[in-house]
């Protein structure tokens, strides 16, 4: 009997969702960046955001896969992370005002990021799970601002900032997953993956060489 691999897609353009995926032996066969509209809708709670935009991520690229004949069949990871103050979401910073904005707010401050990852199955079903991570930072400086700021590492990160580069030393306490931070929370990935039969232990053997 001829073994049929199964094809994975992720729906996301993140070097950082990609990356995480190989840190566990697991490399996607394409990759499918949606472009959905990430605006909260009124009264949205950042976690119903977290929630909804992974979904209709997902609900994009299965849409495209069914157009698409060689991806039809195959499992779809989406997700989408925020970073949130009490009931506020932060946006992904795209400026220096945002980000310099988002900095000044999370200075000395408890937050909470919310990533929700939606997994296609191959016969269309969308599975969801919504992880949380509970972080501090110290009190930042107008000189740790200035500086990091210059780094330009807060580029398009949610919150205005990256957990796995300079601002990990920001960080003065965290509770959950640490990967969710950066992007995607592996153990709620691997699980989704394991239960909906996808071979997630198939190069555990012979581990993926990250990319120089």
């Amino acid at each position: 009997m001829v073994e049929i691999r199964q094809k994975l897609v992720l729906a996301s353009a993140s070097p950082r969702r990609l990356a995480l995926l190989n840190q566990i032996g697991i490399e996607p066969d394409y990759l499918r960046p949606t472009d959905v509209d990430e605006t909260p809708e009124k009264g949205e709670l950042p976690r119903q955001l977290a929630t909804r935009l992974a979904k209709i991520k997902a609900e994009a690229a299965l849409a495209w896969s069914k157009r698409d004949t060689p991806w039809t069949g195959a499992y779809i990871i989406a997700a989408d992370t925020v970073v949130a103050v009490g009931r506020r979401s932060l946006p992904k910073a795209e400026t220096t005002e945002q980000a310099v904005d988002c900095l000044r707010l999370l200075s000395g401050r408890a937050h909470r990021v919310w990533t929700g990852v939606s997994l296609v199955t191959p016969s269309g079903a969308i599975r969801s799970k919504l992880v949380e991570t509970r972080l501090r930072f110290k009190r930042l400086t107008r000189a740790d601002i200035e500086a990091y700021i210059a780094s330009d590492e807060w580029r398009g990160k949610a919150g205005g900032y990256a957990i796995q580069g300079i601002a990990g030393g920001f960080v003065v306490k965290l509770i959950g997953s640490y990967t969710n931070v950066v992007g995607l929370p592996l153990a709620e990935t691997a699980a989704l993956l394991d239960g909906e039969g996808y071979p997630i232990r198939a190069r555990w053997s012979s581990p993926l060489v990250p990319a120089a």
